[in-house]
């Protein structure tokens, strides 16, 4: 209200729109609100008409008789409307809006300028958009017009390159706390059966959120389809959401779920940033977010009534890959998807302090009040060395390596477990972990560079393969030593399945000497994996 330009970064739900909505109403002229998807323009246009307050959006799907009224009311002396949502192309790609936007400067109608989820300015944000780069030229346009940014996830260093982009001078930062008390954050095995993982989806909803509202993320519009499909096949109403759909099917099924009358939303992250609906009970992440950033805005949605909402995320192996192949061309990219992949990983630090430490806060894990897993089940981890288990899976990756194979994750665990040909198994040792501690345990080596990702791309896709870590060389060591934490029950059967393994390592290496001196030897090596 004071005229000043402003950062603000506050927690999901806790009131960032109303900074400008507000002021809006008790000016002079309109207030430009820039936002990056629709569906939050639809979700905060449909809220200002039931409180009457008057509020229109341009976008690439607005009809041309809808322009030509908005266009002209911008320049009306007695403005018809408090708050104009566009998009970042509309303000990019369009000359006539801004033209229509320079004479509302001229006769003083423009009295501030929003821009929403200023993250999307930065590459090093988790949702970078290339038209976000142009809205510079507001500040350049119309610089007696103070500017707002508004963002829930941005740390200090993506809040200084916004400031560059959008030619905004020492802005004044406001800065509130990410905690939201009310939220339980948990995470959850995934079944890599795809009928499986959405029946104990299904399950989870009709024990817990029984005629409650609620969204499923999912990697991809396929993803969202089918998960649509399977979740009504099995009795929840329940409809899909990405950015394929006709724009007024999208429409209709966000005012739907809006009057709940429709459960469930099964979406992408085409349907997210800003979506203000107060009880939703449940946000499940049927895949992991690339980043925690991501995460932490698309889980905030639940709850925002204040009352006890759940963030379930459910963790499987295939999916680290699938999202790696996808951000590998993004700047930061893989750091950030590492760093949503340690948060999973874990099972003995509060969720709430991994979310904290990226975004730069102190935090005491009494402040959590066992509204996480890890925090509310803190008795069922134990440290477990996994020394014998890294030297096994580097063995592998150094056979395929010395036969100039390509190893991809799958053949790995494979490998590992002892699947595949009579001969690979003479060479290779093979362990008697369960599937599951065996992903745990590649992923382990992964987050500490013991093993390492390496990609290979072609004009259709991006293919994941995995190589040796610079930390590698450490275990011809003997005196070094590597362990991780695991749930307790995953622990006890680790430890001893270990000992064995270690026992069967000298009866294993016996072997591989006289294989070494036999003939068929290399032809072996050859065709080891």
């Amino acid at each position: 209200m004071s005229g000043k330009d402003l950062f603000v970064v506050m927690a999901t739900g806790r009131g960032k729109s109303l900074c400008y909505q507000l002021p809006a109403v008790c000016s002079a002229g309109f207030t430009l609100v820039v936002c990056p998807l629709v569906s939050l323009m639809e979700d905060q246009i449909m809220f200002l008409k039931s409180i009457n307050v008057s509020a229109v959006m341009l976008n690439a799907s607005s009809g041309k008789e809808h322009s030509r009224t908005v266009l002209a009311g911008l320049t009306d002396p007695k403005v018809p409307f408090k708050l104009v949502y566009v998009t970042p192309e509309k303000i990019a790609k369009s000359k006539l809006l801004m033209s229509r936007l320079e004479k509302a400067y001229n006769a003083n109608l423009l009295s501030r300028v929003a821009v929403d989820e200023v993250h999307c300015c930065s590459q090093w944000g988790h949702d970078f958009r290339p038209d976000y780069k142009m809205l510079g030229i507001l500040k350049r346009q119309f610089p007696g017009v103070p500017l707002l940014g508004l963002t829930a996830t941005a740390t200090s260093s993506v809040l200084k390159d916004c400031e560059k982009i959008l030619c905004v001078k020492q802005p004044i930062t406001l800065t509130s706390s990410f905690n939201r008390k009310n939220l339980y954050y948990e995470v959850r095995m995934k079944d890599s059966d795809k009928e499986a993982s959405t029946d104990d989806i299904t399950s989870l909803i009709h024990a817990r959120y029984k005629g409650q509202s609620g969204i499923v993320y999912v990697f991809s519009q396929k993803d969202a389809e089918s998960m649509a499909s399977g979740l009504k096949q099995r009795g929840i109403v329940a409809y899909p959401y990405h950015a394929n759909m006709d724009p007024e099917q999208k429409s209709c099924i966000h005012r739907k779920w809006s009057s709940n009358k429709i459960q469930v939303v099964v979406a992408t992250v085409a349907f997210g940033m800003g979506i203000d609906k107060p009880d939703v009970r449940f946000v499940v992440h049927h895949t992991i977010s690339k980043s925690i950033e991501n995460y932490y805005q698309e889980s905030g949605r639940a709850g925002r009534d204040d009352q006890p909402a759940d963030c379930i995320v459910y963790f499987g192996f295939p999916d680290i890959f699938r999202i790696s192949t996808m951000v590998v061309m993004e700047n930061v990219g893989q750091q950030k998807l590492r760093q949503m992949v340690d948060y999973c990983q874990s099972v003995d630090r509060c969720r709430r302090s991994l979310i904290a430490l990226h975004f730069d806060e102190v935090w005491d894990n009494e402040g959590c009040n066992q509204m996480c897993d890890t925090c509310r089940h803190a008795e069922v981890s134990t440290t477990v060395d996994i020394t014998q288990h890294a030297k096994q899976v580097v063995q592998i990756v150094e056979l395929a390596a010395s036969v100039d194979e390509k190893l991809t994750p799958l053949k790995l665990v494979e490998a590992w477990m002892g699947k595949g040909p009579a001969k690979r198994r003479k060479m290779i040792q093979s362990t008697t972990l369960s599937r599951l501690q065996v992903e745990r345990v590649i992923v382990q080596l992964l987050l500490l560079d013991y093993i390492r990702e390496d990609f290979s791309f072609t004009p259709y896709t991006t293919y994941f393969y995995v190589k040796l870590g610079r930390k590698a060389p450490l275990l011809k060591n003997q005196s070094h030593t590597l362990s991780m934490k695991m749930r307790a029950a995953e622990g006890h059967s680790a430890v001893v399945k270990g000992v064995k393994d270690q026992c069967k390592a000298k009866d294993r290496k016996r072997s591989l000497q006289s294989a070494e001196e036999s003939p068929v030897s290399k032809k072996v090596k050859t065709n080891l994996l």
